[in-house]
């Protein structure tokens, strides 16, 4: 069962924007270093959406070499093309992916049947357990309570990442959570709150840069202390608010680079962070850098 905190790894660029796979290296593990219990590659955070099936194939491989099964290992492997989200979900399972995170058709969107029907068709080829993503906030639909009892059926159906922010939807759909399907909290504003209707971790922005902290907050909640869990919540809400300040990654990549991280720019239509919002983030991460670190 996978569980703990799980980091939405970012992608480092060098300056001429192709993929800075010396920095990437460093950061997968200096992840596993600092007690982060799997991570996620080629997801929102890691900007998939701008690499090209190149990048994203030798994105994976050399992250399957680098991490070599010392923590979970989890591909976003999702399109809104049902065809080639199986075909990607195949191939990265081959490929040494110990999971896939497979999002909503965005755009084009679809109806309730269509939606079980790409996502069992995913699972159906995939070789190895796919994490459904539920982010209506970006993709403009969101999994239905119905959808998601019948797709936790699936035997190759391991879990869903929930970043919706909605915690009535999120507490519905946590009567169908049994050892064969998990919850992840995909926000990290409440992570001890998704985690006390039955979360088995979180698939983090935060984690990026606060790796022991966000693993303790979690493992405090998997071993039933909210209470404890909940003071590195409430210490951490500003800095997590704050990455958040612009549409992620903008916000995460700046505060790395900022703590000395080479994790470079980003590729268009992302574009630097405002100068305004830049010394907010600054000074938060100024005033919270023991935590942090």
């Amino acid at each position: 069962m996978l569980k703990g905190s799980i980091v939405a790894l970012v992608t480092p660029f060098n300056l001429d924007g192709s993929v800075n796979y010396n920095e990437l290296e460093k950061l997968l593990n200096y992840h596993i270093d600092n007690n982060t219990d799997g991570i996620v590659i080629l997801g929102t955070t890691g900007e998939a959406s701008t690499l090209s099936f190149e990048e994203e194939e030798e994105i994976v491989k050399f992250s399957v070499s680098v991490v070599n099964k010392r923590v979970p290992l989890i591909v976003g492997s999702g399109s809104n093309e049902t065809e080639k989200a199986v075909r990607m979900s195949k191939k990265y399972s081959e490929l040494g992916a110990d999971y896939v995170l497979v999002i909503t058709p965005y755009y084009n969107k679809t109806n309730e049947s269509g939606l079980i029907k790409h996502f069992t068709m995913v699972a159906d080829e995939a070789k190895c357990p796919v994490i459904m993503y539920n982010v209506p906030g970006r993709t403009g639909m969101s999994i239905s309570e119905h959808a998601v009892e019948v797709l936790s059926k699936h035997p190759n159906i391991c879990g869903i990442k929930e970043a919706s922010g909605n915690m009535s939807y999120a507490s519905k759909i946590a009567k169908y959570l049994s050892p064969d399907f998990q919850m992840y909290s995909g926000n990290d504003d409440i992570i001890v709150p998704m985690m006390s209707i039955g979360s088995s971790g979180v698939i983090s922005v935060l984690a990026n840069i606060a790796p022991k902290q966000t693993h303790n907050m979690v493992n405090f909640c998997l071993e039933g202390n909210y209470i404890e869990g909940n003071k590195i919540q409430q210490a951490l809400l500003e800095v997590a608010n704050d990455l958040f300040l612009e549409v992620n990654p903008i916000p995460v990549k700046e505060a790395m680079n900022i703590l000395g991280f080479n994790v470079g720019g980003y590729r268009m239509p992302l574009d630097y962070m405002s100068e305004k919002n830049k010394e907010i983030l600054k000074n938060v991460i100024s005033k919270n850098k023991e935590l942090i670190f």
